[in-house]
C-alpha cells in the first residue's frame, strides 16, 4: 500500500509540472503553446527563450507573446501583462503581438483582441488573444466567447488592473521561489553568481547543466529562487 501511495504521488508531481515542447514531434497541450520550432523569437542573447519580465518560457505561451524595442533592443514578453510591466518603467516602441491564426508577429496597434474567452489567460485570469483582422477575432469570439477590442482598449484595461494583478503574481512567485530553494538544495550544484532577472537565471541553469535536465515549473521555481536570492542577501 505504501509503495502504491508513493507511486501515485510521483505521478501527480510529474504531471503537475508543464513540460517544455522541445521537440517538434511533441505537441503541447496548453492552448497558448507551440513547439519550439514554430515559435518566432525576436530577441537575442542567451536568455532569448524567456520573457524579459517574468522569465516564463516564450514558446509555452507563444500565442500571447508580445515584443517591443527598449533603448534600441528588442524584448519579447509572454503576455500583454508583462508588456505593460515593461512600459511602466521604459519607453517601449515598435510593439508587436502574435496573430493567433498565423502564429506570426504583427503590429499590435492594428491588431484586434478577444478579451475574456474560455481559453486560458497568461499572467491574468482574463485571457487576451490577438488577430490581424477583426473578422478573425469575431470568429474566435463566436467560438470561444469574449469581447472584441482594439489594442488601445486592451492596454488601458491591463494598465488599470496592473497593480492588483502584479500583486497576486508576486505572491505566487514568492511561494514558488520557496519551493525552488528546496529543490535547488537537493538537485543542484552550488552557484555563487548573481542574476539580473529570472530569465538570466533560467538560461544560466540550462546552459551550465547545474540541476540536470529540469524543465517546466521546476526550472521556473529554481530560477525564481536564484533571482530572488540577490534581493534577500
Amino acid at each position: 500500500m505504501k509503495k502504491m501511495i508513493l507511486l501515485l504521488l510521483a505521478l501527480l508531481f510529474t504531471t503537475s509540472f508543464a513540460q517544455e515542447p522541445n521537440s517538434p514531434k511533441k505537441m503541447p497541450t496548453r492552448f497558448q503553446a507551440v513547439p519550439f520550432s514554430q515559435a518566432q523569437i525576436l530577441q537575442k542573447g542567451e536568455d532569448r527563450l524567456y520573457c524579459k519580465i517574468c522569465g516564463m518560457t516564450l514558446p509555452m505561451f507563444y500565442k500571447t507573446n508580445h515584443a517591443g524595442d527598449v533603448n534600441g533592443t528588442t524584448e519579447q514578453y509572454c503576455s500583454i501583462h508583462c508588456l505593460a510591466e515593461s512600459m511602466s518603467e521604459h519607453n517601449v516602441t515598435n510593439i508587436k503581438v502574435v496573430d493567433v491564426k498565423t502564429l506570426k508577429f504583427i503590429d499590435a496597434k492594428s491588431a484586434w483582441y478577444v478579451v475574456g474567452s474560455t481559453k486560458a489567460g497568461t499572467m491574468s485570469k482574463v485571457s487576451k488573444y490577438a488577430f490581424s483582422t477583426k473578422e478573425d477575432a469575431q470568429a474566435f469570439a463566436k467560438k470561444f466567447s469574449g469581447d472584441v477590442k482594439s489594442f488601445d482598449e486592451v492596454l488601458k484595461l491591463v494598465q488599470g488592473n496592473l497593480a492588483k494583478e502584479s500583486g497576486m503574481i508576486h505572491k505566487k512567485q514568492a511561494m514558488m521561489a520557496k519551493k525552488g530553494k528546496m529543490m535547488f538544495s537537493k538537485m543542484c550544484k552550488p552557484v555563487k553568481k548573481s542574476f539580473g532577472s529570472v530569465a538570466e537565471a533560467k538560461a544560466y541553469v540550462k546552459a551550465n547543466d547545474i540541476c540536470g535536465n529540469i524543465k517546466g515549473k521546476k526550472l521556473q521555481a529554481i530560477a525564481l529562487y536564484l533571482n530572488d536570492r540577490n534581493s534577500t542577501k
